[in-house]
């Protein structure tokens, strides 16, 4: 056994682990199903702040995690995991099977639970049965990271150079830029999946990122903004950018100076006043990215629409109960077509989730009308459809959850400039802010970076602090126009559980015209 952590040590462990999750795993009285995953990662981050170095490191994780479905009058789960670190690796097998019978205990003392309470409360404990998974196919393969540069290879003496001279080079844009901080970041992690079906799956994932946060100070108007760059690539992507056909950003340098002259000119911007009634709003692909986020992609996580997390994160208007749902009405104009794809590249893409199911795009709107949700293999046998591959944790050693891939809207088949320049008049909106949600996902207000004043189909006066706010089914279903231009963007945070899984993950979507209220922290009235 090595006694360092890198990810080569998926090499020296496939084979224990696959015998603990098959042989050993099945020798266990009444036990239906295990998995066992392993993860590690090495990485490195550096920041900077108003153009001195501020941190810099590398590190490693190490974790695993366990389910087991067990029980003699009823199954249950059981899970277990844990961070690991270079003194467990002597112990390693014996760890892993006493995590093995820590998860296979707790499945068995569910499951006897639960037969206790079904039989206490009669009728009412007819809603309690096994935990039951639908097929999938089983596989064993190895899917390797794509990178340029190898995160490993990449100096920390480099990026602290780097990172530092992005951030003075930031300072540099406008004496009204009183603050930014800088941080970049670049990993390989490897996953080890082993099921007591005899699954094996090996994947790889190179992830590199950088993030710019300023503050532009004009009279008594200050404006902070924030953004990331990322992809599933080496270094490559902060010294080059990115120009694929649905991923494209300049360097990291020219992608934080944008930035720090948008905050500028914003600073010397007015407020845009709110609006009572609906105005034609034309958004594009970046504020998208959020709107798909928020009102596509968090309600059709099929455990939210199930109501299993309904404590801490809200249900879905999507779903009443098990007989009162939306599947198969409409939600939206004809001309919106929205799903969750897990092929397309960037933050979002895997090819196995964290149960070893194949992962797959599935459609959630389709010419308006709703057609289904992220699953895993509980939630598929419970509400029905094939497992779509989309049950993911942060670490090996929390619980899955149902997570989004990339969930975006369709590209539509009108020319972005066409789409404005029919507007009288209206606005536009351009990048994504900040957002507040109702609990069901039904109406929400989604702040703009920056929104244009559009005039006899030309963008005029620039606002800032605006947004937009609608009634969810409404605005999908005003929808008259969506562009050819579908870009694809990182989430670099996507909070979801309790306790708390934060997960980088991918939206986008085209420019998209509809109608919805003005909103903008100055108390006025638009025409």
């Amino acid at each position: 056994m090595p006694s360092k952590i890198t990810t080569d040590l998926i090499d020296g462990i496939k084979e224990m682990v696959q015998t603990l999750a098959t042989a050993h795993a099945r020798s266990l009285a009444h036990l239906r199903y295990a998995d066992l995953r392993i993860e590690v990662a090495e990485g490195k981050a550096a920041t900077a702040e108003n153009g001195a170095s501020k941190f810099s490191g590398e590190d490693y994780g190490f974790s695993f995690g366990v389910r087991v479905l067990a029980g003699e009058r009823m199954v249950a789960p059981g899970y277990f995991g844990r961070s690991l670190g270079a003194a467990d690796l002597a112990e390693l097998e014996k760890i892993l099977k006493d995590g093995l019978k820590a998860a296979y205990r707790r499945a068995m003392a569910n499951g006897e639970l639960k037969a206790t309470v079904r039989e206490k409360f009669g009728s009412l404990g007819d809603s309690l049965m096994d935990t039951r998974l639908h097929p999938i196919a089983v596989r064993q393969e190895v899917v390797p990271a794509e990178y340029q540069i190898d995160p490993r290879n990449v100096g920390l003496a480099e990026m602290v150079s780097y990172t530092t001279d992005v951030s003075k080079q930031v300072a540099a844009v406008h004496a009204q830029l009183k603050y930014n901080f800088i941080s970049t970041m670049t990993q390989l992690s490897r996953e080890l999946f082993a099921s007591s079906e005899g699954a094996l799956i090996d994947q790889a994932f190179a992830l590199t990122q950088g993030m710019c946060y300023v503050v532009a100070v004009a009279d008594a108007t200050s404006q902070e903004l924030y953004d990331a760059l990322g992809h599933q690539r080496g270094w490559e992507i902060l010294e080059h950018g990115v120009n694929e056909p649905l991923i494209q950003f300049p360097t990291f340098i020219e992608f934080a100076r944008g930035l720090a002259r948008e905050a500028v000119d914003l600073a010397n911007a007015p407020a845009l006043p709110g609006t009572d009634g609906e105005v034609v709003v034309v958004t594009d692909p970046h504020y998208n990215t959020l709107v798909s986020h928020e009102i596509i992609g968090h309600p059709v996580e099929l455990d939210r629409v199930l109501k299993m997390e309904t404590a801490y994160a809200g249900r879905s208007w999507l779903l009443r109960n098990l007989d009162e749902h939306q599947v198969g009405r409409q939600v939206a104009s004809p001309l919106v077509t929205a799903y969750s794809d897990p092929s397309l590249p960037g933050y979002g893409h895997y090819k196995y989730d964290h149960e070893g199911t194949p992962a797959k795009r599935v459609m959630h709107i389709e010419k308006g009308i709703f057609k289904g949700f992220m699953n895993s293999r509980q939630t598929a046998a419970i509400f029905g459809g094939d497992p779509n591959g989309h049950w993911k944790a942060t670490d090996s050693s929390l619980v899955p959850l149902i997570r989004m891939s990339n969930t975006v809207f369709d590209r539509g088949d009108r020319d972005p400039r066409e789409i404005i320049g029919e507007v009288e008049h209206g606005y536009y909106l351009v990048g994504h802010r900040i957002p507040s949600i109702a609990e069901s996902r039904e109406n929400f207000r989604i702040s703009a970076r920056k929104v244009y004043e559009i005039r006899s189909g030309q963008l005029g006066q620039l606002y800032r602090d605006g947004g937009i706010m609608a009634d969810t089914r409404d605005y999908l279903m005003k929808v008259d126009a969506v562009g050819s231009d579908f870009r694809l963007y990182p989430i670099p945070n996507c909070g979801k559980g309790q306790p708390m899984q934060t997960k980088k993950l991918g939206n986008g979507g085209p420019t998209m015209r509809s109608r919805a209220r003005l909103t903008g922290p100055v108390v006025g009235r638009l025409d």
